[in-house]
């Protein structure tokens, strides 16, 4: 039998047409939109509980129901490692601030339907009723089936012109976003430096929202989410049919000063680093959560050292728990507790430097590396082998952090594999290039792609 999450996906290519391109010429154009942090920055202790509260919160997501009744649900607000994209939006642009998610798949913004507003300041809210293009989509068109309704829906009646669609965009503790799912035209930036207008994005114009996780300290000033995970209605599935359907971006070291530029790129950015430089693993489909973007860690080596690590730990469970996932949204990296011990008590025994007299509270391991002046040529070195013979070499900055002054600890933390699954967080991804090749389901990085910092 065609399992209905294929079939749905399948189907949404017909329901959800691309976006449309408008004053863009077809020659290997692609989008490089740069990606923001917000200042100040959490503490190494705030990011471990902003993590946690994340992945605990995608975690509740995984239900064995099918994909287009499944709650769509945005990690995004609850993680701590946030990076953001100045979108414009409708006509005249309204420039907004949402951050960029792979783990969730709807685009949404705050709105508000105030015709003259003084309560709203400028760049906060989208005014659908300043926009000559904001078009609501209808409650019986075929895009409709692709989002989530209110339980109080009102009725569509299929005679009246003006039945909207409404959404409702729930989180695990209860915060929500609801209101009108819609299409705009969005201006972005092209390699070639004119403006993109692209017609026909679909997203959620949230009039509603309530709850710590999409207004609270822990979604830092957005005015909405930036999905760009595998669903059809995420920004890198509506775009990446224009685009060869793929995006990558470089995460540089945003703890610099003055801190480098980040970019995310929609298409095959032909500047960045040529295919043949790239180490590539096949991307895994976990079936009760087919937003992310999953990959078969094989193994951890420490030091040159492979660890007897059970192969079973890093597989996906009939449940859909375990795996390992790539995330934007989350700073730390997260492994399966069996071997996360194993990983911990390997990098102790061939730790050259004196632990540290007090943890830092949430961290297991931590060194004092005063008097030392470069660090990261004695602290232990990591290996990450994935399917396909991809190798991962990530230098010690990328998992080893300044929790306070000359103390560094491990930035790897342990997740039961039984409720949760293992992540390659941003800290990780640090000063590489990852290209999500979605068209060949294929994850792809390279060290040579972004300027080393």
């Amino acid at each position: 039998m065609f399992p209905l999450i294929y079939f749905c996906s399948f189907l949404s290519l017909f329901l959800l047409p691309p976006a449309n391109l408008a004053a863009v010429s077809n020659d290997r154009k692609y989008l490089k939109l740069p990606l923001l942090r917000k200042s100040p920055f959490p503490s190494p202790t705030q990011a471990l509980a902003l993590d946690t509260r994340r992945l605990h919160f995608l975690s509740l997501r995984r239900k064995p129901i099918p994909f287009v009744k499944s709650p769509v649900v945005s990690g995004a607000s609850s993680g701590s490692g946030q990076y953001f994209v100045d979108l414009r939006i409708g006509q005249p642009p309204q420039s907004l601030l949402l951050i960029a998610d792979t783990g969730s798949d709807l685009v949404w913004v705050k709105c508000s339907a105030c015709r003259n507003c003084s309560h709203h300041s400028p760049a906060t809210v989208f005014f659908p009723r300043h926009s000559s293009t904001f078009s609501p989509a209808h409650c019986y068109d075929p895009v409709c089936r692709l989002v989530p309704k209110p339980g109080r829906a009102p009725k569509c009646n299929h005679t009246r012109i003006h039945s909207t669609c409404h959404y409702e965009y729930g989180y695990a503790d209860g915060s929500l976003t609801s209101g009108l799912f819609a299409r705009e035209t969005t201006s972005l930036k092209t390699s070639s430096g004119k403006e993109a207008k692209l017609k026909s994005v679909a997203f959620g114009c949230g009039f509603r929202i309530s709850g710590q996780s999409v207004s609270g300290t822990s979604f830092n000033g957005a005015n909405g989410v930036m999905g760009l995970g595998r669903g059809p209605i995420s920004f890198a599935s509506q775009l990446g049919r224009r685009f060869g359907n793929k995006f990558s971006y470089c995460l540089m070291d945003y703890t610099l000063s003055p801190p480098p530029t980040s970019y995310l790129i929609i298409g095959d950015g032909g500047d960045a680093v040529s295919v043949s430089k790239l180490f590539f693993t096949p991307l895994l489909t976990n079936p009760l959560s087919p937003t992310f973007y999953y990959v078969k860690l094989k193994s951890v080596f420490v030091n040159g050292a492979k660890l007897r690590i059970d192969p079973s730990i890093w597989e996906i469970d009939d449940s859909g728990n375990g795996g390992t996932v790539v995330d934007s949204g989350t700073t730390l990296a997260f492994l399966a507790d069996p071997a996360y011990r194993l990983v911990i008590a390997a990098v102790k025994q061939r730790m050259k430097l004196p632990n540290a007299d007090e943890l830092t509270p949430g961290f297991d391991l931590c060194v004092n590396v005063s008097g030392v002046t470069k660090p990261e040529k004695i602290l232990p070195r990591l290996k990450f082998e994935f399917s396909g013979g991809a190798v991962f070499v990530p230098p010690p900055r990328n998992y080893f952090i300044e929790t306070e002054e000359q103390i560094q600890c491990l930035a790897i933390q342990s997740v039961n594999p039984k409720v949760g699954f293992s992540v390659i967080g941003n800290l990780m991804q640090q000063g590489f290039l990852f290209e999500f090749d979605r068209d060949r389901s294929r994850l792809g990085f390279s060290r040579r792609g972004c300027a080393l910092p």
